[in-house]
C-alpha cells in the first residue's frame, strides 16, 4: 500500500467564511384559492364555487338483498364509468341541479316566515334557483313551478298574478320545486309548520319518503314499495283538540319516474299497496315523494289552475285561433315540455292569454294540473326525494342536512 506524501506546495487549504455558501432559494407557496362562499340572497352561480365542474354526491345507499353483489362487481363499476363519460345520463348534470337545490331551500327554510305572501316567496325560491344553476334557455334553469300548497291543499298551487295570500302561523306549507340540467329534473319537496300540533303529521310523511327511499332498488315491485310507504305512515296519529285522528296516505297522489325534460317519465309509486308488478330497474331515475293527511286520505281538484306542460306525445290536431298558434310556439320555445304555469308566462311579456291556453288544453296539447285538495279543515303534509338507480348503488341524489 502506498503512502501519499504531501509537501507544503501541494498542501493548499480554500479558506471558508461563512457567509460565501449558497443557499438554496425557498419556493414560494402558491396562494390557496379561496373558495367563493354563496351569498345571501342565494345568487352565485355554482359555476364560480364548483371551478372544476364536479359536484357533491348525493348519499348513497347499498343495495340489499339479491342486488347486494352489485357493490363489488366490475362489469357493474364499467357500467358507472361509462355513464360518467356519456352527456345523456352524466351524474354531473343531476348532481349540478341537487347542489342548487339544496344552497336554495337551506336560504329558503331561512328566509319563509308567517306574515310572508306566497308571490314573494316563490319568486325568493325561483330567483334564487335561476340565479344559482345560471340559467340557460332550456340548457338549464327551473324544473317546474313553485308547489306552495297550504293546509288542505296537497299539491299543484302557486300562486297566480294578483295572488295576495299571506302565510299564517296555522298554517301547513309544501315547497316543492324543481332544477333541471339539461333536462335532467331533480325533485323534492318538504313541509313547514309553525303550530306544533301537527308536528308528529309532519314526522309521519317524513318517515314514509324515507322508508320509500330506503326500500326502493333494483327489481323492487312498484306494488309491494307502496305497502312499505302505506304501513310507515299509518303507524302515526295527531291528536288535534283532543281529538286523536289517523295519519291516511293520499291514495291517489304518488311517486314518479322522471324522464328527459319530463317531470313524469311512466312509473308511479302509489302510497297505499296494490298489485302493480313493474319493476324498477338499473338506471331508472325516481321522485319518491309521499303524502300524508288528517282528511280522507284523497284529493280532488279544487281552485284556479297555475300549473301547465306540453304533452310530449300531443296529436296534431288543427289550432283554429292565431293565438293560440302563437302562444304554442312561445311555449315550445321557452319551456319545450317542462311544466310553467301563468306567471312565467307574464315573465316572459305574454299578456290576455288565457283563451289561447284553454284553447290549447281543450285540444289536448297543454295538460292542465288543478290545485289538489283534501277535505277542507284536513291539513296535509309532503316530503320528496329524487334517486337515482346506479349500476353499483342507489344514489339520493337531493339528500341534505336539512332532511
Amino acid at each position: 500500500m502506498s503512502r501519499l506524501h504531501l509537501t507544503p506546495a501541494t498542501l493548499e487549504v480554500t479558506p471558508i467564511y461563512v457567509g460565501d455558501t449558497k443557499k438554496k432559494k425557498k419556493k414560494k407557496k402558491k396562494p390557496k384559492k379561496k373558495r367563493i362562499e354563496q351569498s345571501d340572497p342565494p345568487r352565485v352561480g355554482l359555476s364560480k364555487i364548483f371551478t372544476d365542474g364536479v359536484y357533491p354526491e348525493g348519499e348513497i345507499q347499498p343495495y340489499k338483498d339479491d342486488n347486494a353483489w352489485r357493490t363489488t362487481s366490475e362489469e357493474k363499476r364499467y357500467l358507472e364509468k361509462m355513464a360518467m363519460e356519456d352527456p345523456e345520463v352524466t351524474y354531473q348534470n343531476i348532481r349540478r341541479a341537487a347542489e342548487v337545490h339544496r344552497q336554495v331551500r337551506q336560504y329558503a327554510r331561512k328566509y319563509i316566515r308567517p306574515g310572508q305572501s306566497l308571490t314573494k316567496i316563490a319568486e325568493y325560491i325561483e330567483n334564487g334557483t335561476r340565479a344559482l344553476v345560471e340559467e340557460n334557455g332550456l340548457e338549464c334553469g327551473v324544473g317546474f313551478p313553485t308547489g306552495l300548497s297550504l293546509n288542505n291543499c296537497a299539491a299543484h298551487f302557486t300562486p297566480n298574478a294578483g295572488d295576495t295570500t299571506i302565510l299564517q302561523s296555522g298554517d301547513i306549507l309544501k315547497v316543492d320545486f324543481g332544477v333541471h340540467v339539461k333536462g335532467r329534473i331533480l325533485d323534492s319537496a318538504f313541509t313547514l309548520t309553525w303550530e306544533p300540533t301537527y308536528d308528529r303529521l309532519v314526522e309521519a310523511v317524513k318517515a314514509a319518503t324515507d322508508t320509500g327511499v330506503r326500500e326502493a332498488g333494483i327489481d323492487v315491485r312498484l306494488g309491494e314499495l307502496a305497502g312499505y310507504i302505506q304501513e310507515t305512515m299509518e303507524s302515526y296519529e295527531v291528536e288535534v283538540k283532543g281529538k286523536v285522528l289517523p295519519v291516511k296516505p293520499i291514495e291517489n297522489l304518488s311517486g314518479h319516474s322522471i324522464g328527459m325534460y319530463q317531470i313524469h317519465g311512466g312509473k308511479s309509486v302509489l302510497l297505499v299497496k296494490n298489485e302493480d308488478p313493474t319493476k324498477m330497474e338499473e338506471g331508472d331515475y325516481f321522485a319518491i315523494e309521499t303524502f300524508g293527511s288528517t282528511g280522507r286520505g284523497r284529493v280532488v281538484d279544487n281552485g284556479d289552475c297555475s300549473h301547465f306542460a306540453k304533452i310530449i306525445d300531443a296529436p296534431r290536431v288543427p289550432i283554429r285561433l292565431t293565438s293560440a298558434k302563437s302562444l304554442l310556439r312561445t311555449i315550445s320555445t321557452n319551456f319545450g315540455t317542462l311544466p310553467f304555469c301563468r306567471r312565467y308566462l307574464d315573465r316572459i311579456g305574454e299578456s290576455k292569454y288565457l283563451l289561447a291556453l284553454n284553447h290549447l288544453v281543450q285540444q289536448g296539447i297543454i295538460q292542465d294540473y288543478p290545485p289538489l285538495c283534501d277535505a277542507i279543515g284536513s291539513m296535509t303534509a309532503q316530503f320528496e326525494h329524487t334517486i337515482l338507480l346506479r349500476p353499483t348503488v342507489k344514489e339520493v341524489v337531493s339528500r341534505g342536512d336539512d332532511y
